[in-house]
């Protein structure tokens, strides 16, 4: 399934010309193409599809929207680890340790951890 996500935008940049974002989706955090919403701030939220913030989202919105989709398991549809999902399907599962307890996906964890 592909979902427009509500997203917190935590940093902005330039790349190759194009305004772009890091954008955190409830712990899952993605670059996000800006060229759509150009002045978009920091600490402002946007519906993101197929990397593209698409429309400027209030708070109050943007965060029932991603406790619904926590709910019903659109978000670790949408974001969670493939390999993870995969190997719980098959009785598998791993602890993954900070990544699961920090929220975040092991790409993350591992980029926090290298300081980058």
């Amino acid at each position: 399934m592909c979902l427009a996500v509500p997203g917190k935008v935590i940093s902005v940049h330039e790349r190759d010309g194009t305004r772009m974002a890091k954008v955190d989706f409830g712990g899952a955090v993605k670059d996000v193409c800006l060229a759509y919403l150009p002045d978009i701030q920091v600490g402002e939220y946007a519906v993101v599809h197929v990397g593209f913030a698409l429309q400027r989202l209030d708070e109050e919105a943007a965060l029932a929207t991603l406790d619904l989709f926590a709910r019903i398991g659109a978000l670790e549809e949408e974001f969670g680890d493939p390999w993870s999902r995969a190997a719980a399907e098959a009785g598998l599962a791993q602890d993954t340790g900070l990544a699961q307890g920090a929220g975040l996906t092991r790409t993350a964890a591992v980029t926090e951890e290298d300081g980058r």
